[in-house]
């Protein structure tokens, strides 16, 4: 049995951003931090590949540098509307597409570097004992952060179900040859949506190429979402194609329960609006590690009012923002107005990407183009 101040499940960007600000914390008062995850880094993670600016800055405000070495800007996003609206603009902040085997492991070196205690270990139960939380009979933490993904385990032990149909969604990523180096490109559809098709360019020949949509109770399968990507996405002849599940921050459980935290994709943050959750794992697992490392008296407490200060507004909005697009031609009206004014674009891209918000003039700009002929859907 070995004994650590703070432990952390899973050493994904929610994982390793927990370790890394508990790590520099607890360094300072000679406490330990354990970071556990089931693979080896460097390993190959399910994902669109994008890394937002907002990320950046989170990772540069725990001294992280480098994470997007190699790998050019992305400076122009391309959206079209379910309906056939367009819009192509530069982004507010550049953005990168960074493979997740490579974002990933920079991350957990930092983390160790910071020193954090990195272990290769599957776990399997935890449960809370007089003095803490007990990890399969091996370790005990003084509190726990639960950073394990979609099937967190940390999360059923808590009593916390996965997220129902309608907050789910399932997606597929693979890569491709593109002569696209400089833009991101998203093309929504009306066939079930909320659904998109994406073409995220690693700036060397190759693109994540991927599509998803939200789950509404019966299964989907690999040939029918590979249908969808090249209907959506003609001639793209993606390899290495995998699946997964994104829980929409629709549908959260509470933040954290005694001595254990819940960060990244084990909260259900996942953006509603967009399937962004790189920013949202990095934010409240650097919030949960900081939290962690001021020690398990009142820890839950600590943990909630800030991940409510850091993002609460803002998850408000986004989830009005997904009731609100429900409407696929909700979406054509904000794409048509993106694409006439640059402000509502940038807010756009804020709330999608970032911790952003609505303001009254945006909500009137889309507004006022509903109703108005968009080009048929692709």
């Amino acid at each position: 049995m070995r004994n650590f101040d703070v432990a952390i499940v899973g050493a994904g960007p929610a994982g390793s951003a927990a370790a890394l600000a508990a790590a520099l914390a607890a360094g300072r008062a000679g406490k330990s931090v354990l970071l556990l995850d089931r693979a080896d880094f460097p390993r190959d993670k399910v994902c669109g590949d994008g890394i937002a600016a907002e990320a950046i800055a989170v990772l540069s405000g725990l001294g992280v540098r480098g994470v997007t070495d190699g790998y050019p800007a992305i400076e122009r996003l391309r959206l079209v509307g379910p309906g056939g609206s367009a819009v192509a603009r530069p982004l507010p902040r550049a953005a990168y597409t960074v493979p997740r085997r490579v974002f990933d492991e920079r991350l957990v070196r930092a983390a160790v570097e910071a020193g954090a205690e990195l272990r290769r270990h599957t776990v399997r139960s935890v449960r809370a004992t007089g003095d803490g939380i007990m990890i399969d009979s091996r370790f005990r933490a003084g509190v726990l952060i639960g950073a394990d993904g979609a099937g967190s385990v940390v999360r059923r032990a808590l009593g916390f179900p996965v997220n129902p149909p309608g907050h789910l969604a399932v997606a597929i990523r693979g890569y491709a040859p593109t002569t696209n180096t400089n833009e991101q490109i998203i093309v929504t559809t009306r066939q079930r949506w909320p659904a998109y098709a994406w073409e995220f360019p690693l700036g060397d020949g190759t693109a994540n190429i991927g599509y998803g949509e939200v789950l509404r109770g019966a299964p989907l399968s690999r040939a029918y979402l590979l249908e969808r990507l090249s209907h959506l996405l003609p001639g793209s002849e993606p390899t290495g194609v995998r699946g997964h599940h994104l829980p929409l921050s629709t549908r959260r459980p509470p933040p954290a329960r005694g001595r254990v935290l819940l960060a990244g994709d084990a909260l259900s943050l996942i953006n509603p609006f967009t399937g962004e959750g790189i920013f949202y794992a990095v934010l409240s697992g650097a919030l949960a590690g900081a939290a962690a490392a001021a020690g398990p008296s009142g820890v839950a407490q600590r943990y909630g009012r800030a991940l409510g200060h850091r993002l609460g507004r803002h998850l408000r909005h986004s989830g009005f923002a997904a009731r609100l697009t429900r409407r696929s031609s909700v979406v054509d009206a904000a794409v048509s107005a993106a694409a006439r004014d640059a402000e509502v674009f940038d807010r756009m891209v804020d709330l999608g990407l970032g911790d952003g918000v609505f303001d009254l003039r945006t909500i009137g700009r889309i507004a006022s183009r509903l109703g108005r002929r968009h080009p048929a859907a692709p």
